[in-house]
């Protein structure tokens, strides 16, 4: 248990290195499930929640999916936003919503976690909606990397 721990410490660790050099990381990862191998897994404490579960160590969804994002201040001076995926992401979060109906969903955000959702419905309209718990930071680095819903398509 413990060098699992230290191995997602890790991997944390270098994702949150790398996600200083490249603005704009979006990760989901779905709960999974508890008895999958090392290499497929990693329990830990959800930050939100509190609960110990095992996430996938592979995430479903990556900034390579989104293609436009729409910011909105919430009133505690944080930030939420609503991403718009594209085909791939789409369909990738349908499947996933009817697979891993019940189970929990976490959104990371420049390798840090910003949201945990229970998938309690189908999600077949491309979109993630994070409520709060974004920065300012956050949104700058993200307008380098996709437009604005609304915005025409950059050339």
């Amino acid at each position: 248990m413990k060098s699992i721990f230290a191995s997602l410490t890790v991997a944390l660790i270098v994702a949150s290195v790398a996600g200083k050099d490249r603005p704009g990381i979006f990760r989901v990862h779905v709960e999974a499930n508890a008895n999958d191998t090392a290499s497929f897994a990693s329990s830990v404490s959800a930050i939100f929640s509190g609960k110990q579960v095992a996430i996938e160590r592979m995430p479903r969804l990556s900034e390579r999916d989104v293609v436009a994002f729409y910011p909105y201040k919430t009133g505690d001076g944080n930030y939420g936003a609503l991403f718009q995926l594209d085909e791939h992401g789409r369909l990738a979060l349908d499947t996933l919503s009817v697979e891993k109906h019940g189970t929990l969903l976490f959104v990371l955000i420049n390798a840090r976690p910003v949201a945990e959702m229970q998938i309690d419905q189908r999600v077949s309209d491309g979109r993630i909606y994070i409520a709060s718990g974004l920065t300012k930071a956050d949104i700058e680095s993200m307008k380098k990397c996709w437009r604005l819903i609304g915005e025409k398509k950059k050339r």
